[in-house]
């Protein structure tokens, strides 16, 4: 993933439905964030080139498969190459990479790239088993379940760290404090208006789900979906005065959790997050605010580490601090992340292309917006137990060549 010689690529529109319980199909939840984004480019079906989606979950919860040519005809595009992209919770972050790539290389110059997905049908049971589906099959097979895993990582981040488990768990809770706050403020968050004031000691006093994390430690399943209009940065003034400019992507891949020596620090996010800077030319110091992959608290955490904003066991420290809030050193989710605004799985990698791009705009909602407004942001997109990693870097300044 060098992209030297690649052509610069403009976002140039962004659009995402509310997310939440809704009865609309996949099909209907992306028109909406497709026409959403289309109209904030300024352009019209006809002009789309091509379209990439990610879908993860259709086929087991609304029995369709083959979505993206109706995805295609529903929004207008008619005829052009469609193609669904399954990356687990990444599904969105790789249909954006390779939707960037058909641009980069010349083959098109205008085309849009999403996700969308219902997970609220499903019930805990089945899309426990259905979610467990982005692990190995060994570990899936054996009772391993995200929650499982995470709180697994908390208590060998607690040992290796030489942290009480019990200071770390308030630690851990001003991820969520600070994330459902700002999805409080969000219109498009699961959680507008909810839990806006939580303490520590809601958090700790939630329902156990597997223990050190309690329910509010943990993201919400959602429904919902995401668009975004992609174009060779050579155009992109035709069609905005602000574009905002793809600087660097990165992906990796991870294997299951047996495979790695110490998934605290999994070596598919820092190949992934380090391939994407070094495209960009930029290091961790350049980043002026990051949408995070925050599935549970401790993920968070992680990413803090692993993408290398803090040191090695530094990350909880700078959570409780509020190092990652607005107006520290590095403000991490504060559209509320998957915690608060919900995790719709196989739309949220574009999700966060849209809350990232609304921040370098300067159009985030009052409170949650990142002052001064920065120039350059990052997005982390996790998929399976460290199996499946991507990242973006978005920038108001084409990148450096």
């Amino acid at each position: 993933m060098r992209g030297e010689n690649m052509r610069d690529v403009a976002i140039i529109g962004v659009g995402q439905t509310k997310f939440g319980r809704t009865d609309r199909t996949c099909v209907e939840l992306f028109a909406e964030a497709a026409h959403q984004a289309m109209e904030d480019a300024g352009v019209t079906p006809k002009e789309i080139e091509g379209l990439w989606i990610g879908n993860c979950l259709g086929s087991h919860y609304e029995g369709i498969a083959n979505i993206a040519p109706h995805l295609a005809w529903e929004i207008g595009a008619k005829t052009v190459p469609a193609f669904r992209l399954e990356g687990a919770c990444s599904s969105a972050t790789y249909a954006f990479i390779l939707g960037w790539n058909a641009v980069a290389s010349g083959l098109f110059d205008i085309v849009i790239v999403g996700g969308t997905e219902r997970t609220l049908i499903a019930g805990t049971p089945y899309a426990t088993r259905t979610f467990a589906m982005g692990d190995e099959l060994y570990a899936s097979n054996t009772g391993s379940t995200f929650p499982g895993v995470f709180a697994s990582a908390a208590t060998m981040y607690a040992k290796k760290y030489d942290i009480p488990i019990e200071k770390l768990r308030e630690m851990m809770a001003h991820v969520s404090i600070k994330n459902h706050a700002h999805a409080a403020r969000n219109p498009k968050a699961q959680f507008y208006k909810k839990y806006g004031d939580l303490k520590v000691e809601d958090v700790l006093s939630a329902r156990m789900i597997a223990w050190p994390l309690t329910l509010l430690d943990c993201c919400p399943f959602t429904d919902g979906a995401s668009a975004a209009i992609l174009c060779s940065a050579d155009i992109a003034r035709r069609y905005t005065d602000e574009p905002i400019y793809v600087l660097g992507v990165g992906a990796a891949s991870g294997g299951g959790l047996s495979r790695h020596e110490e998934y605290i620090k999994a070596i598919s996010r820092i190949q992934s997050s380090r391939r994407a800077l070094k495209m960009a030319g930029l290091s961790p110091d350049d980043i002026q605010v990051l949408m995070a992959h925050d599935c549970f608290t401790i993920a968070e955490i992680l990413i803090y580490e692993q993408i290398g904003f803090f040191d090695w066991g530094k990350g909880a420290e700078a959570a409780a601090e509020g190092q990652t809030d607005i107006g520290g050193r590095i403000p991490v989710n504060p559209d509320g992340g998957l915690m608060g605004k919900g995790h719709p799985v196989g739309a949220t990698g574009v999700a966060q292309v849209y809350s990232l791009v609304k921040q370098l705009r300067g159009e985030e909602v009052k409170g949650n917006q990142v002052t001064p407004v920065p120039e350059v942001g990052m997005t982390d997109n996790l998929g399976g137990t460290f199996a499946s990693l991507g990242h973006i870097v978005l920038g108001r300044s084409k990148r450096r060549k």
